[in-house]
């Protein structure tokens, strides 16, 4: 984020991004099934608290949104220039992969809001979809 920005811009910025969300909700996305994935956590079973959960909570993750990929000899790498254009293995219009350090968790669209990127989230990987895969 940079750092010059003030907070009444950041808070503008914000109510942007919030009409944005608001507009695709509206638009015929199921408002619902993104509450059902963000219900807040409740004490386990075992009866920790949720003080337990916080510890984590502020534990920098790196998030890599993935357009697509491809496989090149190293040749056509030390070939590239200004205006080269690698072609990936994703189709356009695909749903692109939202990544927390490596592993899938999301996929999703580009939206642009006042010049910056972003991405809607249309659909996110299950708990035992992951552990799933992990287990590969």
């Amino acid at each position: 984020m940079n750092t010059q920005e003030t907070p009444v811009t950041q808070e503008a910025m914000a109510d942007d991004w919030a009409a944005a969300l608001a507009e695709s909700e509206a638009g015929g996305r199921p408002a619902q099934a993104a509450a059902h994935v963000f219900q807040p956590l409740a004490a386990s079973a075992a009866g920790a608290p949720r003080e337990d959960i916080d510890l984590v909570l502020d534990i920098p993750v790196q998030l890599t949104v993935e357009l697509g990929r491809t496989r090149i000899p190293i040749k056509h790498i030390l070939q590239l220039a200004q205006g080269s254009v690698i072609e990936l293995d994703a189709l356009a219009g695909e749903p692109m992969d939202v990544l927390v350090n490596g592993f899938l968790i999301a996929q999703g669209e580009v939206v642009v809001v006042n010049d910056k990127f972003g991405i809607r989230l249309t659909d996110i990987v299950t708990p035992s979809e992951r552990m799933r895969r992990l287990s590969r």
